[in-house]
């Protein structure tokens, strides 16, 4: 019989306490903290690929999927008497409201709000608010809470604009573009010299520099470069195909042709 009734995270907190419960799913039953993060990741990046190629209509789908990792973390403390959904909530509330207190005065959340301040005010003010947060943790390095296994493109970002809050930060753009050519000065010689574990340091350096150029230009580095992968698989595949048709294998053609192919595909003229 086909269900009419709209169903609410009420049903879904229950839906999973059945699947933990004592005739769940074997599969369920057999998951940990740790046995479950590789799929919240796949998740994750499952909604960002439906946001990146605006699938809308798959959009709710995927957040329902990531939604529902977060639904079995908290099924997972609780049966290890460590917190519930619903302190999970409560927690995540009480702290969005006191870091905007231009939205919520005196820490209410039904308030009347009468602020009005610009963006710039309110990232400042929402720094402030987080370092007293580590103050309040004794966590006193603005380094702290950023964590270690977040992808390096995005700690990275995350590391400058910590420092950037404090002042550590170039003024001017020209200075980033400075930094970028004198890394790639102590790249080249480190090539030069031979010495591998100096190239991989270098390498480092000229990429933290490059990520700090994307930030002075308001450019997600980890989204540009997920730009460039579809591009250049993109224009790969149509090299592919030109490869295909004539000759059929890549050491059939010499380097200058393929790179003929790869100018057609940046042209749009392979089809």
């Amino acid at each position: 019989m086909e269900n009419t009734k709209s169903y609410t995270l009420d049903d879904l907190l229950y839906l999973m306490a059945r699947l933990r419960g004592p005739e769940g799913c074997p599969w369920d039953l057999q998951q940990s903290f740790n046995t479950i993060v590789p799929h919240t990741l796949e998740e994750v990046y499952e909604v960002i690929d439906t946001i990146e190629r605006e699938d809308w209509g798959h959009l709710q789908d995927e957040l329902g999927d990531l939604l529902f990792q977060v639904i079995f973390y908290a099924r997972l403390a609780e049966e290890n008497q460590l917190f519930n959904f619903h302190e999970i909530i409560h927690q995540l509330v009480a702290k969005l409201v006191r870091r905007h207190p231009h939205v919520f005065p005196d820490g209410q959340l039904y308030a009347v709000n009468d602020a009005d301040l610009e963006v710039t005010q309110v990232n400042q003010q929402w720094e402030k608010i987080k370092e007293q947060e580590r103050v309040e943790r004794d966590r006193l390095s603005a380094m702290d809470e950023i964590p270690i296994a977040l992808p390096a493109l995005n700690r990275a970002v995350k590391l400058q604009k910590r420092a950037a809050n404090l002042g550590f930060d170039w003024p001017e753009i020209s200075g980033v573009l400075d930094k970028i050519e004198e890394e790639i000065a102590e790249l080249r010689e480190a090539i030069a010299l031979g010495q591998q574990q100096s190239i991989q340091d270098e390498v480092g350096d000229l990429i933290f520099a490059q990520v700090n150029l994307c930030r002075h230009l308001k450019v997600d580095p980890e989204q540009a470069l997920r730009g460039t992968n579809r591009k250049f698989e993109q224009r790969f595949r149509q090299v592919e195909q030109q490869v295909f048709a004539g000759r059929g294998r890549f050491e059939d053609y010499r380097l200058d042709e393929l790179d003929q192919f790869w100018e057609l595909a940046k042209k749009g003229e392979v089809q």
